[in-house]
């Protein structure tokens, strides 16, 4: 049942169920709430503009914070993870997150929030990238791309928490109040991870730093990580920004949908969301099985989050929730991105070679969640506080057009690539 150590348990279904119990389940816990923390202020954002004082421009800065912080970190965090495990990381920055939540719930300023929340994005930075980790040291290699979407399903989890459930909890408290709850679940999901999840029996890697920058190098040099970074970035940086912020004031502006209603259309792309991440490795493990590979998935779901992005761009159809409905379902198709660099270096390097790409992808999405409210921020004020439809069809505009230009390397690069799916480390691009 395992890739590198000895799982907790028997083989076979018993010891299938103590991995979900003991690995999956408590970076699960943790996932989720990262997940609410990036799309929260989709839901909160009237209030925030409301009670701080904030345009467009600076919504979208103090949203953006989040991923900034969270970009920084990676690279130590992959050095991190591959020399003290994913338990003892994870456990850690999740205890800063709740920091984070404390500080976003008391402030009083946009100063004061954009602190919170950097420390929420710095927290939450090990979310996904110290599970990937778990999930090699346990399950099956043959297994990660089901696995992965799995467990991403549960990022969408917490994507549907931060929509209507969340509108509808502030009808009993307002937004400082949430984020102070958050601050206590999320200190309790640092000691469940603490206290249920083992450590691997496989050795400890080489703990000498110069080492581990020396992996790192190896990572940024190779010529299948080059092929993916790019689309990968553009994809996921738009997919983030649009759900996790301007979702919902594209639905209120261009839509003209009321607060309920936005908040329930953004439960169902958030519900897409999910479906999307469980749906994407299932189609990956099931074409693997017949030899096709992640890359081919990869580039086949991208071009169908291209054309659904069209339709939103060019406001074909506002007030529909299919086009939205799609963008969930496909808006994290470069996921696959993660397995596939996890198969394509050895264990030793699968923290670093994650996210590594995993900091090109949250810089990304800071300066196009940032650089979306600086665009609509050029078109002036409708009289009830909105933004004209131009405003977002020129904001959204540039970022498919970014996502075209990566797509494209994505196609030549392959033609490209002659070598076997294990490449070697030294290859340079």
């Amino acid at each position: 049942m395992t890739s590198q150590s000895t799982a907790p348990g028997d083989d076979g279904a018993s010891g299938l169920v103590r991995l979900v119990l003991r690995v999956f389940l408590p970076f699960a816990g943790g996932y989720y709430l990262s997940y609410l923390y990036r799309s929260v202020n989709a839901v909160i954002a009237p209030r925030l503009v409301r009670d701080i004082g904030l345009d467009a421009a600076d919504l979208g800065l103090l949203t953006s914070v989040y991923f900034l912080s969270f970009a920084a970190f990676q690279i130590p965090l992959g050095i991190l993870l591959d020399r003290f495990g994913p338990r003892r990381v994870q456990a850690a920055l999740l205890c800063v997150a709740a920091l984070g939540a404390a500080v976003f719930a008391l402030g009083g300023t946009r100063e004061w929030l954009m602190a919170g929340r950097a420390l929420i994005g710095l927290g939450v930075a090990g979310g996904l990238m110290a599970s990937f980790k778990a999930i090699t040291q346990w399950f099956p290699r043959d297994r990660w791309p089901l696995v992965n979407g799995c467990f991403l399903a549960m990022g969408g989890l917490g994507a549907m928490s931060a929509t209507a459930p969340v509108e509808a909890l502030l009808g009993y408290t307002d937004w400082r109040g949430l984020f102070a709850g958050l601050a206590l679940a999320t200190v309790a999901a640092a000691g469940i991870i603490l206290a249920v999840v083992p450590e691997p029996a496989s050795g400890t890697p080489s703990r000498h730093v110069a080492g581990a920058l020396d992996g790192l190098k190896r990572v940024y040099r190779d010529r299948l990580f080059w092929r993916i970074a790019p689309v990968a970035v553009a994809g996921m940086a738009a997919g983030m920004s649009i759900q996790g912020l301007w979702a919902g004031p594209w639905l209120r502006d261009v839509a003209g949908l009321d607060p309920q209603q936005v908040a329930s259309y953004l439960f169902v792309l958030a519900l897409a969301l999910t479906v999307g991440f469980v749906a994407g490795g299932m189609v990956a493990d099931l074409l693997g099985r017949v030899g096709i590979g992640l890359m081919p998935v990869m580039g086949g779901g991208l071009l169908l989050f291209g054309l659904t992005q069209v339709v939103i761009v060019f406001q074909l159809h506002p007030t529909g929730v299919w086009p939205w409905v799609l963008i969930g379902l496909l808006s994290n198709t470069t996921a696959l991105a993660y397995p596939e660099l996890s198969r394509h270096f050895p264990p030793d390097l699968t923290g670093r070679a994650n996210t590594a790409l995993n900091v090109l992808v949250f810089l990304g999405t800071f300066a196009t969640q940032y650089a979306m409210g600086a665009i609509i921020d050029l078109w002036p004020q409708q009289g009830d506080g909105g933004y004209a439809p131009a405003a977002y069809r020129s904001a959204f505009g540039v970022f498919l057009a970014l996502q075209a230009v990566g797509f494209l390397w994505f196609l030549v690069a392959s033609r490209k690539e002659t070598e076997p799916p294990e490449v070697q480390l030294d290859n340079k691009y």
